[in-house]
């Protein structure tokens, strides 16, 4: 686990990591020479965002697949789709 914000109070118990054998990591989120640095390794090395996306009329059936477990990459909402339901008035 990585925290890239600082909680308060900060929970913490260290039995669960030393017992499981798990890591606790920090990190500031950076600004945006960092930012640029990562993008740039991205870039070079093939590295991108793994998502699902989907419809904008499908955005409950996304949320009861999050309660029931059922996600496996972070869901992106086509924009395209949003106009869909959008009337001028």
């Amino acid at each position: 686990m990585v925290l890239v914000g600082l909680p308060d109070p900060t929970p913490l118990a260290a039995a669960p990591l030393i017992m499981q054998r798990r890591r606790l990591a920090g990190s500031l989120i950076g600004g945006i020479c960092e930012t640029q640095e990562m993008l740039d390794f991205c870039a070079r090395h093939a590295i991108g965002a793994e998502v699902e996306v989907i419809d904008a009329d499908h955005i409950d059936d996304g949320y009861r697949r999050l309660l029931a477990g059922d996600v496996r990459f972070r869901f992106v909402i086509d924009n395209s789709t949003l106009a869909k339901g959008l009337k001028h008035v």
